[in-house]
C-alpha cells in the first residue's frame, strides 16, 4: 500500500471534519413564552365553613333498671317500639312484696291500738292528778308511754309507706317517652336491686346531639384569628350546622351548636363541641357517623383560589404564582375550606398576587411566562 496515499487521505477527512467548526457561530434558536392563565387574590368577604367527624347521641337515654328482688313474670312491651312516660314494661313477681305490705299493715293496726289506749290512760289519770289520787310521775309516765306508743305508729307507718312503693316497684314503667330497645332479661330472670339488673334501655330520638371535637391548636388558632379581626364569629347559638351523611347526602334539618366545652381533654387533647338536630323521621340514630358542617362566622378579607389552581401532594398544597418579572413561583399553602369549588387559603398568599390557574403542565418554577391578555415584554428573554 502507498504510505503517502494514506497520509494524505487523513489529511483531507481532518480538514474536512475540521472545516465547519471554523465557520460562523450557530445561533440558538428562540422558544416561544407559554402563556397562562391567571386570576388575582383579591381579599373579599367569605363564609368561613369548618367541617369535623361526628357522632350522633340521643338527646336522653334512661337505663331500665330493676329497683326491688324478684322474678320477671312478663315482659310488656313490644322490643324496638316508641313508647310513651309511665308506659308498663316489665312485671316482677310481687307475691313477697304483696306480703311486706300485708305485714306492715297489721303492724300499723297494733301501733294504732297501743296509741288508742295510751291516750286513754293519760285522759284518765289527767283527772286523777288534779284530785291528787295519784303522782305527778304516774301521769308524766303515761304521757311518755302515749308519746313512745305515737313514734311507733308513725314509725310502722313509714314500713308500710316503703312496703307499698316496694310493691309498685313490682311492674316497671318508662320512666320517659322514647325508642325501647331489646330487653335484656327473658321470663323467669332473677332481677336484684342491690345489683340493679339492667332490664331495657329508652332513648329519646324526637330531638338527637351531635357530638364532635376540635383540637387545643386549633381553638388556639381561631382565638386569634378572632382577636386579629381576620375572623367574626357569631354567638354560639347562631352557629348554624349542617349534616352530612355517610352516603354523602345532606341531611334535611339544619341545627345548632348548643354547647362547647371550656376545658380541653388531657386525653385527646381536644374540646367538646355539640349541636342539636331535630329528628322527625328519626333518620338519625345513636352512634351513627356524620360530618358536620359548621358556619363558623366569616373572613372579612378572605383571600379565595379555584380548586383547579391549587396542587396537592404528601408535603401539602402548594399554588404556581406569577412573580416580578413574570417569572413562576412556587408557594406552598395553608388550606381553608372547600366551597363552592374555591379553597380558602389561610397561610402563604398575599393579597394582590397573580395565582396561576391555566396552562399549569407547561410550566416549571423560575420560568419567564406571558399572562394572558398582555403584551410580552421587551425585555423577555429565551425561555428556561
Amino acid at each position: 500500500m502507498n504510505l503517502k496515499l494514506v497520509a494524505r487521505t487523513f489529511f483531507l477527512v481532518l480538514l474536512i471534519s475540521f472545516l465547519p467548526a471554523c465557520g460562523p457561530k450557530a445561533v440558538p434558536q428562540q422558544s416561544p413564552l407559554v402563556e397562562v392563565g391567571i386570576v388575582v387574590a383579591d381579599p373579599q368577604v367569605a363564609e368561613n365553613v369548618v367541617e369535623f367527624p361526628g357522632r350522633v347521641q340521643a338527646v336522653r337515654t334512661a337505663e331500665v333498671r330493676a329497683r326491688v328482688n324478684g322474678i320477671i313474670e312478663r315482659r310488656l312491651y313490644e322490643e324496638g317500639v316508641d313508647v310513651v312516660e309511665g308506659q308498663e314494661l316489665f312485671q316482677i313477681d310481687p307475691r313477697e312484696l304483696q306480703a311486706n305490705v300485708n305485714a306492715a299493715k297489721a303492724a300499723l293496726a297494733r301501733a294504732r291500738a297501743t296509741v288508742a289506749n295510751a291516750e286513754q290512760d293519760v285522759t284518765r289519770f289527767k283527772g286523777l292528778v288534779a284530785e291528787q289520787a295519784i303522782s305527778e310521775q304516774e301521769f308524766d309516765a303515761a304521757v311518755a308511754r302515749l308519746r313512745t306508743a305515737q313514734a311507733d305508729e308513725a314509725q310502722v307507718a313509714a314500713q308500710l309507706e316503703s312496703a307499698q312503693l316496694s310493691l309498685s316497684f313490682a311492674t316497671v314503667t318508662a320512666p320517659i317517652a322514647g325508642r325501647a330497645g331489646r330487653a335484656q332479661v327473658t321470663e323467669g330472670a332473677l332481677v336484684s336491686a342491690t345489683a340493679a339488673t339492667l332490664l331495657t334501655t329508652i332513648e329519646q330520638l324526637d330531638t338527637v346531639f351531635v357530638n364532635f371535637s376540635q383540637s387545643s391548636a386549633g381553638l388556639l388558632k381561631t382565638r386569634r384569628e378572632i382577636a386579629q379581626g381576620s375572623l367574626e364569629l357569631p354567638e354560639l347559638q347562631r352557629i348554624g350546622v349542617t349534616l352530612i351523611l355517610e352516603d354523602g347526602s345532606e341531611y334535611a334539618h339544619r341545627g345548632h351548636l348548643d354547647f362547647f366545652n371550656l376545658s380541653i381533654d388531657p386525653a385527646t387533647g381536644t374540646v367538646a363541641i355539640r349541636a342539636g338536630f331535630p329528628n322527625p323521621d328519626n333518620e338519625l340514630v345513636p352512634g351513627q357517623f356524620v360530618r358536620a358542617r359548621l358556619d363558623a362566622g366569616v373572613r372579612p378579607e378572605a383571600l379565595l383560589v379555584p380548586q383547579r389552581a391549587v396542587q396537592l401532594s404528601p408535603q401539602g398544597a402548594s399554588l404556581m404564582i406569577v412573580g416580578a418579572g413574570d417569572i413562576v413561583e412556587a408557594r406552598s399553602v395553608v388550606l381553608g375550606n372547600l366551597s363552592e369549588n374555591s379553597w380558602l387559603v389561610t397561610e402563604g398568599l398575599n393579597g394582590g398576587e397573580r395565582v396561576i390557574v391555566d396552562g399549569l403542565q407547561k410550566i416549571r418554577p423560575g420560568q419567564q411566562v406571558v399572562v394572558a391578555g398582555d403584551e410580552p415584554s421587551d425585555t423577555a428573554g429565551i425561555s428556561k
